[in-house]
C-alpha cells in the first residue's frame, strides 16, 4: 500500500465515497423535483468553479473544484443565490407541499444509503480496534489507589454507559458535566463501583480519568536528529504519559505533543519492563505547521467482528454520540469541548483515507456515520439548509402567506456566510491536525480474522473525537 498505486488507491477510493455521500444527498433532491415536476436548472458536487460540466436533459451537471457540499439548482425553492446563482426568468414558486417533499428527499437519500452501508457491514463483519478498558498500573498510595482501584481491573461502566474500549472511556469522560465520575470495574468476576475525580489537562482543556491504560502506543522509528533522539528515546519503548499526561492513543499523544511545542515536557515510557522519565522538549516543524518530537508509531491490533454490528446498533451508536457531542458543545465550560474540536471537510477526508488505507470496512463504517450526521444536520431549520426550506413552506401553509422575497433572499445569505465562515474556522483546526493523519496514514496495522465468536461481545468501533 506505500507505493504510488497504493497511495492513488487510497486518494480515488476517498474522493469516490465522500462524493457519494453527497451525490445521493442531492439527487434525493433532484428525483423528488422531478416528481413535482419542477423546474430544475443544475445539478453540482461541489461548490466554486467547474472542473468539467455537461448538459443533459435541460439540466448542467457539474463537477466543481471545492469538495464541501453541492447543490440542485431549483428556482423555485427558496435557494441561496450566493451559492447557487440567480435563475433565468421568472418563474412561479412551487407549492408548499413540493418544497417540503423535495427539502426532506435529500436527507432521507442519506438515511437510505447509510441503511445500506451498515447491512453491507453486518454482513461482511467489522475490524474492531483491540484496546481493551484494563487499567494498568495503580499506585496504591494515589487517590484512586485509596478508593480501591486495582491493576488489571476492567472497566464496564462509566457515568452509567458502556464501555469496551479506552476510546469509550475517553467519550464518556470528556463530555461529562461533573469532574468527579462513578466508574464500575469488573475484578474476578465480581462489579464493583467508585466515583473517580478526574485530572484536566491545561494544555488541552479536557479532562480524563487519573488511571493508565494497559496498552499504550509503541515508537516504531525515531526521526534522526530530532528531540527524541538527542533524549535517548528508542524504538520499542511504550509511552506511558506525556506532560503529565495519561496517554490514551496515537491521536492524543499528537495532540498532547503539538500542545507543548518549545517548552520542555516530561515523558515517561515503559523499556524492557521498567519505566523511564524524561524530558524533551517539542520543535515547531514550519513544513506541517505543527510540534513535534520526531517519532513514528507501531500500527494498531484489530481483530474482526463477524458477523458485524447490526445496522440498529450502527444507528443508535452515530446517535448516542451526536448527542454527546452537541451535549458536551452546549457546555463547553465544564467539558471542554469546543467548535475547534469538529471536523470539516478537511478532517472527513483525512478519517476517511486513513481507514480507507487500514481497512476498506472502517471507511464504510465511518460512512455510515458521515450520512447519519449530513441528513441530520441538513434537516436544521436554518435557512441556508433543507430544514430552513421546511419551516419557510411551513410558514406559508399556516399563515397561507409567502415569506417576502426580500426577506428570504437577506436572511439565506446572511446564513451562508455564517455557515460558510464557521467551516472556514473548522477548517483552520483541522489543517493544524492534518499531520495527525499523515502519521496514521505511514503506520501498519494488523488485522486478524476470523475474530472471536459473535455471540461474544467485542468493543465498538472507536470514533475520532468529538
Amino acid at each position: 500500500m506505500d507505493s504510488l498505486f497504493g497511495w492513488l488507491y487510497v486518494a480515488v477510493t476517498v474522493l469516490v465515497l465522500f462524493g457519494a455521500s453527497i451525490f445521493v444527498h442531492e439527487y434525493g433532491h433532484y428525483w423528488m423535483a422531478r416528481r413535482r415536476r419542477m423546474r430544475i436548472e443544475g445539478f453540482a458536487i461541489g461548490f466554486g468553479p467547474k472542473i468539467f460540466s455537461w448538459m443533459q436533459d435541460g439540466v448542467e451537471w457539474s463537477i466543481r473544484w471545492i469538495p464541501a457540499g453541492g447543490f440542485v439548482k431549483l428556482p423555485q425553492m427558496i435557494t441561496s443565490e450566493a451559492i447557487e446563482g440567480k435563475a433565468g426568468g421568472e418563474i412561479p414558486p412551487a407549492p408548499p407541499l413540493s418544497r417540503i417533499l423535495v427539502a426532506v428527499a435529500g436527507p432521507a437519500m442519506n438515511i437510505v444509503f447509510a441503511l445500506l452501508i451498515a447491512s453491507v457491514i453486518w454482513a461482511i463483519g467489522l475490524p474492531v480496534l483491540v484496546n481493551p478498558p484494563i487499567i494498568g498500573p495503580v499506585d496504591p498510595n494515589s487517590a484512586e489507589g485509596r478508593l480501591g482501584v486495582r491493576s488489571g481491573d476492567r472497566i464496564t461502566e462509566v457515568n452509567g454507559h458502556r464501555v469496551r474500549s479506552w476510546q469509550d472511556i475517553n467519550l464518556e469522560v470528556i463530555t461529562a458535566l461533573t469532574n468527579v465520575i462513578p466508574v464500575t470495574v469488573e475484578r474476578d468476576g465480581q462489579k464493583l463501583s467508585f466515583n473517580l475525580p478526574t485530572r484536566r489537562s491545561e494544555a488541552l482543556g479536557l479532562k480524563w480519568l487519573d488511571v493508565e491504560p494497559q496498552e499504550r502506543p509503541i515508537i516504531g522509528l525515531i526521526q534522526p536528529g530530532m528531540p527524541a533522539e538527542k533524549v535517548g528515546l528508542q524504538t520499542g519503548d511504550k509511552f506511558l504519559s506525556f506532560d503529565g499526561v495519561y496517554v490514551l492513543s496515537q491521536e492524543h499523544l499528537s495532540d498532547v505533543i503539538n500542545k507543548g511545542e518549545g517548552r520542555p515536557c516530561e515523558v515517561v515510557v515503559e523499556r524492557d519492563g521498567k519505566k523511564l522519565t524524561l524530558t524533551v522538549t517539542p520543535v515547531y516543524d514550519p513544513e506541517i505547521k505543527r510540534g513535534r518530537i520526531g517519532v513514528g508509531f507501531a500500527g494498531g491490533h484489530y481483530e474482526v467482528q463477524r458477523p458485524g454490528p447490526t445496522p440498529v446498533d450502527q444507528f443508535s451508536d452515530v446517535l448516542r454520540l451526536m448527542g454527546k457531542t452537541f451535549s458536551a458543545l452546549f457546555h463547553s465550560k465544564e467539558t471542554g469541548v469546543t467548535a475547534k474540536d469538529m471536523s470539516g471537510p478537511v478532517g472527513i477526508l483525512g478519517k476517511l483515507a486513513v481507514d480507507v488505507k487500514t481497512d476498506f470496512r472502517l471507511a464504510l463504517s465511518f460512512m455510515v456515520m458521515l450520512n447519519i450526521n449530513l441528513a441530520l444536520l441538513n434537516l436544521l431549520p436554518l435557512p441556508v439548509l433543507d430544514g430552513g426550506h421546511i419551516l419557510m413552506a411551513l410558514y406559508e401553509i399556516v399563515t397561507r402567506r409567502r415569506v417576502g422575497v426580500r426577506f428570504q433572499e437577506v436572511v439565506t445569505t446572511g446564513f451562508a456566510v455564517m455557515l460558510i465562515s464557521f467551516m472556514a474556522y473548522v477548517t483552520f483546526y483541522d489543517v493544524r491536525r492534518a499531520p495527525i493523519f499523515g502519521q496514521l496514514l505511514r503506520q501498519k496495522s494488523v488485522i486478524e480474522s476470523p475474530a472471536r465468536p459473535a455471540s461474544e461481545p467485542a468493543p465498538t468501533a472507536a470514533p475520532a473525537k468529538p
